[in-house]
This record gives C-alpha cells, structure tokens and sequence, in this order.
C-alpha cells in the first residue's frame, strides 16, 4: 500500500503575515515628488497681507444655494493676484476656477508650501492651458485658505492664502442675509529679509529670466515709466535711466521721496542705493514691457516702516537717448557750462597778459 504524498500547505502563520504586509504596502502614503521639493525661504518671500476683517466668520456650502456665481476672491500675496473667480456649488460642495494675473506659476497645492514639497505629483493642481485658471476645492467662504504656488522660474513653493468673499454673491445665492464686516485685522507683517541680490549692481542670472531680453547694444538708455498704486503722493522720475547688460533690461527709479528703504520685485529684495539722506534710487529688472509690473516698496515716511503695493508700466515705444532724462540733460548743461567757465578764464587771463606787454 503505497503512502499518500504529503501536500505542501502554505502555514496559516506565513499567510497572515503576508497579508499584513500587504496591507500596510497598500496603506503607504506615494512618494513625495523629488522634482518639486523645495520650498522658499523666507528670506525670498515678501510680506504677507492679512485677508480677514473684523466680525469675519467662515460660511460653508450649506449656507450657499447650489449654482454657478461669479465672486470675489483674493490672494495674501501681489505676485499671486487672482483676476476672475467663478464658484460652483453642488451637494454641499464648492470648488472654484480663479484666473491668475500672471503665469509665473504652473502648479498650486492647497495646503502649505511645506506640504507640498512633501506631497505626491498626483496632488498638485494644474493649470488649464488654454486660460491659464486652476480648480480649486473651496472649504468656506470668508476664511483664509493655505494655498502653495510653484514658482516654474525659481524652482521652489511660496505660501499663499486664499480668501472667497460671501459678500459678493448676487442676491439670492446666500440662504440669508449677505454678511457686513468691519475693517481689515491688522496683521504683525514679518518684513522681507534681504535675499542675497546685490541690488548696488546690475546682475544677470544665468538665463537673464527675471528681466526681459531686449535686442539693444548693452548701455544707458531712458523710457518712460507709469506707477499706480499706493496713496498717489510718492512718484517716481519719467522718464527714468533704461539699463541694459547682457541683452536684458533694468531700470534705475529715482523717488520723490528719501523714506523708502527697500524694493521687492518678483520675491527679490532691492535695497535703497542712495546713502547721502537725498531720494531714495534702485535699480530693478524689468520683467516685461507695457504691461504693469506689481512690486512692492518699504517707507518709513509714517514712522513705522510700512510696505505698500505699487504697480509699475515701462513703455518700450518711448525708449530714447539718455540724454532724455532731466537729470543727465541737468548734468551735461552743467558741463557745458564748466567749460565755458574754464575757457572764458582762460581768455580773460590770455587777453589780461597781452594788454599788460
């Protein structure tokens, strides 16, 4: 009678212990994407604004009627300036495609910029090509949310908040009454450390990408430069000294004022050049022509220093000579009139020797 062969059995012990390993495989959270893992130091990020205003509380999507509105929405920062904002609301959720004033940024995170270095390539949002909007799930309205924007020229995250007004829904959209707020909660701003830019020289970055590249002979030229913004009584000297180097284009900014300590243009900290007590002067990169330029400019003018958003047009049909300026036409008056000075001396002392023989 033959033996029966012996089965080979899996033990019950290993099968657990498989699909506890399996289990925990599956529950593993992705891989961080290693090609958009860093983050922007503070020292490279301007001042952030406060959203919220006093009486100021959150409305969730319940107390919104379902439907499509168009709505306010605002960014803590002027480098992320939201132009449009349409809100979608449906079974107690709300999303919202807002269009960016620039398209400095391909990706945002709605989270912090620390998070989102951390976060798979699968959580980021992408823009829409075609319109340059994002989607974006929307928790409340009228409550600050993180938000992180991939900067595609610096290669790094900055942290954003995002604010969506109930205020400004149509009548109707609300199930009662449009909220009233008070004033905006005045927030302790962190000032904007100096970012390692040496703003006493004109330095080109390797791809020259934070100034527009002009096809111009490298020198001193002048333009005409238009500001907005601010209370209307500071300016700045137009036209103003057109700089080229390298085949990019800077421009030095004299201000009506002596009070303004520091620029920050695109994240990048400018630091006042003049050091003689007389009108504050910087030397900035131009990101684009005829279009408006949002920067950023401390003054300590009130006492405590304050930093007040400015928007700046360069018109690159008014490029000229830089004798077109006023202060270099001053200068070379002035020249000439030393030397007419000097030559006239220089007669009369000819013309006094000869009479005197």
């Amino acid at each position: 009678m033959f033996a029966r062969p012996r089965q080979n059995r899996i033990p019950l012990q290993l099968l657990a212990l498989l699909a506890i390993v399996l289990s925990c495989t599956l529950a593993l959270p992705a891989f961080a994407d290693e090609g958009h893992n860093k983050v922007a130091p503070d020292s490279e990020t301007a001042s952030a604004k406060t959203l919220l205003r006093e009486g100021m509380s959150p409305i969730d999507a319940r107390d919104v009627v379902d439907g499509v509105y168009e709505i306010e929405a605002e960014s803590s920062s002027p480098f992320f300036k939201i132009k449009s904002a349409t809100l979608t609301v449906r079974d107690d959720q709300m999303t919202a495609q807002i269009g960016l004033d620039s398209k400095s940024y391909p990706l945002i995170y709605m989270g912090t910029a620390k998070q989102a270095a951390a976060a798979p390539a699968s959580d980021y949002i992408e823009f829409d090509g075609n319109s340059w909007t994002f989607t974006v799930p929307v928790d409340a309205l009228d409550q600050e949310i993180d938000c992180a924007a991939y900067s595609k020229r610096k290669k790094q995250w900055y942290d954003r908040k995002l604010m969506f007004y109930a205020a400004s829904l149509p009548d109707g959209a609300l199930r009662f009454d449009p909220p009233v707020y008070g004033d905006p909660i005045e927030a302790g701003s962190a000032s904007a450390a100096a970012a390692g830019t040496d703003a006493s020289t004109v330095t080109v970055r390797d791809d020259g990408s934070e100034a527009v590249a002009v096809d111009m002979p490298d020198g001193e030229y002048s333009i005409e430069v238009n500001m907005t913004g601010g209370s209307g009584r500071a300016s700045v000297s137009s036209p103003t000294w057109l700089i080229v180097k390298d085949g990019h284009a800077y421009a030095r900014l004299l201000w009506s004022s002596s009070y303004y300590d520091y620029m920050i243009v695109d994240e990048v900290r400018y630091e006042n050049q003049t050091d003689d007590g007389s009108n504050s002067t910087f030397i900035i990169p131009i990101a684009k022509m005829d279009d408006e330029i949002d920067v950023i400019a401390d003054t300590t003018a009130m006492g405590d220093p304050v930093e007040v958003e400015y928007h700046l047009t360069f018109y690159s049909a008014t490029i000229d000579d830089k004798d077109a300026i006023p202060q270099e036409a001053a200068i070379k008056v002035l020249y000439i009139a030393l030397v007419v000075i000097v030559v006239g001396g220089i007669l009369n002392y000819v013309l006094k020797k000869r009479r005197k023989r």
